[in-house]
């Protein structure tokens, strides 16, 4: 099954499965509900699952399936090479994560692999994971902080936001740009769309 909020990627995927004679394509989505709810008409041996949807993204969908069916296998198709992204999408119980870059060259045997139960990740992605293990993970809070900076709010709006005094906000600021490493936060929050920690 694939599960993809684009019309085109996902006729890309039915062509590229169509020229091979060990798979087949049972069903489509184009959001989270859908996807459960084909998970549970056609029990596919493994699904090919966005992230960023429309109504219910690729995480809930996931966490959704694996509930119900454990023994689900699915693999994360995504543009997004953030680490803290990926981190997520594993935890909440994928086994692979493709770049939609690469679909071509690898979907073929990254679907083989996962339908075996081994996991996929590749190795930029891989290695991203591994370097981003060595930082300090930004806290929840740290994470609405970043977020509201993202869309351009100061910190006495972030502070009004989340009910907090603007020191507060200002010391929440601070421990993200030494944990991101950065110096300022438009280039904190642009290492965190990066890595997956916020969305734009």
């Amino acid at each position: 099954m694939v599960v993809d909020d684009h019309p085109l990627l996902r006729e890309g995927v039915a062509a590229v499965l169509d020229a091979q004679e060990d798979i087949v394509l049972v069903g489509e989505a184009s959001n989270g509900h859908e996807a459960i709810a084909g998970y549970r008409r056609w029990r596919p041996d493994v699904t090919l699952m966005d992230l960023q949807m429309p109504e219910m993204g690729g995480l809930e969908a996931i966490t959704a399936i694996i509930a119900e069916f454990p023994e689900a296998r699915i693999v994360i198709l995504t543009t997004y090479a953030g680490d803290v992204q990926a981190m997520r999408a594993l935890k909440a119980g994928a086994l692979g994560y493709l770049l939609k870059s690469s679909l071509r060259r690898e979907l073929i045997s990254t679907i083989h692999d996962v339908h075996l139960g081994r996991r996929y990740l590749q190795p930029e992605i891989a290695s991203a994971i591994a370097l981003g293990a060595l930082d300090d993970a930004l806290s929840p809070r740290e994470i609405e902080v970043l977020q509201l900076a993202a869309s351009g709010n100061s910190n006495k709006r972030i502070a009004h936001a989340l009910n907090l005094s603007e020191e507060t906000v200002k010391t929440h600021m601070k421990s993200i740009l030494s944990k991101l490493r950065v110096i300022d936060r438009t280039h904190a929050v642009a290492v965190a769309a990066k890595r997956g920690i916020i969305i734009l």
